[in-house]
Order: structure tokens, then sequence, then C-alpha cells
């Protein structure tokens, strides 16, 4: 269970890391248009890893119904609507409400699939959202009520929360890995008939980019979505939604910290305060605090006595 933890946060690194790639993007095109390229390389991206280890097979009927709900939900809803929510609302908002996924997902996890968390790991989410509000709080601002874009914002995080719930059932048949890829190729074709209708003409764009935007368009599909929602979903296979997304509250701090590194924003004392309790509330609401609780607890076996 420690190298699933281990590795749901090099996850939200990646993750976190890819947010200032993704703003320097986004200054060359629409973000629509955008997403819906840089999704359909991280699925053909995650098929090429994933064809010499072979992975790939046809899924069945049954599986396809999976991979269209996880399209739908996980690529098309949650990347449309974060987009254009940014657009509309403040950074302050965005954060506070991205912070709800890990709460949201235990509440629809409980109610769902019946797999209640355990009180420790509900105080651990609550925990964690504090640190998530006490981060945003830093860049002051604070919330100015639900506009339009605060509930794009939140539409996004509900799909996304709705969609681990699917692939969590979709891993009992399908590698959660192939999901992913099927996913972010199907999501990716209908992302694009969405932009050729809301933003015509950008694809023209791609013709005009500066080698830098291809750099870091290559490294934001290729590791920031493929190997980052590869990893992510095989987690979520493995430890259910719950306790996975957790985790996703690391993606506040690294994403400020990328931020700080590549873009210079100024990280303050309340962030670091925000962060302490973040890492607090990934700790317990993972179950991890309970599991190492547990260990300690075992009574250690006696050695043989010599006969």
């Amino acid at each position: 269970m420690l190298k699933i933890y281990l590795l749901l946060t090099f996850t939200m690194l990646i993750w976190g890391l890819n947010l200032p790639l993704v703003k320097y993007l986004l200054g060359f095109m629409d973000p629509v248009t955008m997403t819906a390229f840089r999704i359909l390389l991280a699925g053909i991206t995650v098929f090429a890893i994933l064809t010499p280890l072979k992975l790939v097979r046809k899924p069945t009927k049954q599986e396809w119904l999976y991979i269209l709900g996880g399209a739908l939900l996980n690529v098309v809803l949650h990347h449309y609507f974060m987009s254009i929510g940014l657009s509309r609302t403040t950074a302050t908002n965005t954060g506070l409400i991205l912070g709800m996924g890990p709460v949201l997902t235990a509440i629809f996890t409980a109610l769902i699939l019946r797999n209640n968390p355990t009180r420790i790991q509900w105080l651990g989410a609550a925990i964690g959202f504090a640190g998530i509000g006490s981060v945003v709080f830093a860049g002051g601002g604070g919330v100015s009520g639900l506009a339009l874009g605060d509930a794009f914002t939140f539409i996004s995080i509900l799909a996304q929360v709705l969609s681990f719930l699917v692939i969590a059932k979709a891993a009992r048949t399908l590698d959660p890995r192939l999901l992913t890829a099927y996913m972010l190729v199907v999501g990716s074709f209908l992302l694009i008939i969405v932009s050729l209708f809301q933003e015509p003409g950008q694809i023209e764009g791609f013709a005009t980019a500066p080698p830098r935007f291809w750099i870091a368009f290559a490294a934001s599909g290729m590791i920031g979505s493929a190997v980052g929602h590869m990893l992510y979903n095989y987690s979520v296979g493995k430890v259910g939604p719950a306790k996975a997304a957790i985790f996703m509250n690391l993606n506040t701090l690294f994403g400020l910290s990328g931020s700080a590194i590549f873009l210079g924003e100024i990280i303050t004392v309340r962030h670091l305060f925000g962060f302490l309790f973040i890492i607090i509330g990934v700790i317990l609401g993972s179950g991890a605090a309970e599991e190492l609780w547990k260990r300690k607890q075992k009574p250690e076996p006696n050695p043989k006595e010599p006969s």
C-alpha cells in the first residue's frame, strides 16, 4: 500500500508542475482547442507505452460503456467546464472549489459504492480542505459568492469525482491504464468537435507556434496528462476513489511551488501553514496513519526457543 501512496504523491507532483505549463500554452490559443489536442497526444502516448507491454486489447461491450462514461465525465465535462470556469471566476474561488474534490469523492463513494470512509479519513479530508482554504486565501480576494464561473468550476470537479467511481467499477475487468488510453482518445475527439464549433479557426494557431510552445506542449501532453492520468487511474483501481482523491490536495502544494519556481509567484508564510494542513490531511485521509498505527499495535512474534 505504501508504494501506491508514493505513486499517488508522485502523480500529484506531475500534475502540480503541469499547471505552469498549461498557463504558458494558453497564451497561444483558446483553451478548448489547446486542451483537445493536448489530451489526444496524451491518449496516443499511453497507447504507445502499453503496446510493448502487451496490455492493449479490444474492450467488451460493457467495458465500452465504462470508457464512454469515463471519457464524457473525466475528459470532456471536466476539462471543458474547467477551462471555461477559469476564465470567468477568481483563482481564490477556483482553488476553494477544487479543494472540495476529496470531500465530494468520499461522499459519493459512501453513497454509491457503499465504501464508507472512517472517521479519521473524514477528519483528514476536512483538514486538507482547511489547508486548501488557507492557501488560496493567502492570495487575497476572498469568496465573493457563486458566480457563473464558480458554477462551471464546481461542475468540472463534480464530473471528475463521478468519473473516479466509473474508473473504480471498470477496474474490476479492465486494466485502469488501458481504460485511461481509451478515455483520453475518445474524449479528445469529442472535445475537438466542440472546439470546431466554439473556437473556429483556432487550429491554425499551431502552425505559427514557436519551438518553446511545442516543447511545453509535448511535456504537458505526454507527461502531465498521459503519465499522470495513467498512474492516477491505476491507483484508483488499487486503493479506491476515496483514498486516492485525498492526494488531490497535494495538487495545490505542488502547483503553487511550480508557479513560484517557473512563473515567479510569491509563497507566503500563510501558504506554508496551508501546506502543513494539506500534508496532515493526506496522511490522515489516505488511511496511511491508521495503517501505521495498526502495524505498531501488532505484537511481535516470539522467537522460537532452541530445542
